[in-house]
């Protein structure tokens, strides 16, 4: 739901000057089939050793990974964790909270 979410607001997530992407404590070759399957306009990431869910601390207790968005602004500060993603609405939300937090709009 949250892949289809994305890719459904894909429009509207690209009228800002951002660069997105999921990711998942999956295989690249889980990841890229499905992807494929979900027809994702973005690249999703495999971190199947889970390092780096480990050290956003997004791994849950039964191995996988939460549905935490974080916004990193250009600096590479983390500007916003939202902790509270619906995955449904994941799109929608994600373009309200980049207009909240000022983000540019793509040129």
């Amino acid at each position: 739901m949250e892949c289809k979410a994305l890719r459904d607001s894909d429009q509207e997530i690209r009228n800002y000057d951002v660069a997105y992407f999921m990711a998942s404590t999956d295989t690249l070759e889980d990841n890229t089939a499905f992807a494929e399957e979900n027809a994702a306009t973005f690249p999703i990431l495999a971190d199947p050793e889970k390092t780096v869910s480990e050290a956003y601390g997004v791994l849950s207790e039964r191995g996988f990974a939460r549905r935490w968005t974080f916004y990193i602004d250009p600096q590479g500060t983390i500007s916003k964790i939202d902790k509270e993603v619906d995955p449904g609405e994941a799109g929608r939300q994600l373009v309200a909270n980049l207009e909240a937090l000022g983000v540019p709009r793509a040129p």
